[in-house]
């Protein structure tokens, strides 16, 4: 039996990210699901895929749905949409002496 890890992302749901490889490079999108299982992440209007499904009942018609697949976490980076630039992440204490993350290159508060 085999323990599933689990990785540590630097990102989370509801994050604006800026695709930063592949195909679907400079395309910026928010944050839908985060898989830790895997180190993936679902990012809204990123790597869309078409998927034919075939009628389950009778009289039924089959259909095209689309859908985001996952993309791997190192190929995002973390956006800020006021500024408009991609940057990585620190981590602060804010004045309550709560640990939150930090734009570098802006530094801009996410939490």
């Amino acid at each position: 039996m085999t323990k599933k890890v689990r990785y540590k992302v630097h990102v989370k749901k509801g994050d604006t990210v800026q695709v930063i490889a592949g195909r679907e490079k400079g395309k910026v999108g928010e944050i839908l699901r985060v898989i830790p299982e895997s180190s993936k992440v679902v990012v809204k209007g990123v790597n869309v895929r078409t998927k034919h499904v075939k009628p389950q009942g009778e009289g039924e018609s089959g259909q095209i749905t689309t859908f985001e697949a996952p993309i791997h976490s190192s190929n995002v980076m973390l956006y800020s949409t006021k500024q408009k630039v991609a940057s990585r992440i620190c981590y602060t204490f804010n004045a309550d002496g709560r640990k939150v993350r930090m734009l570098k290159k802006t530094g801009e508060i996410i939490d």
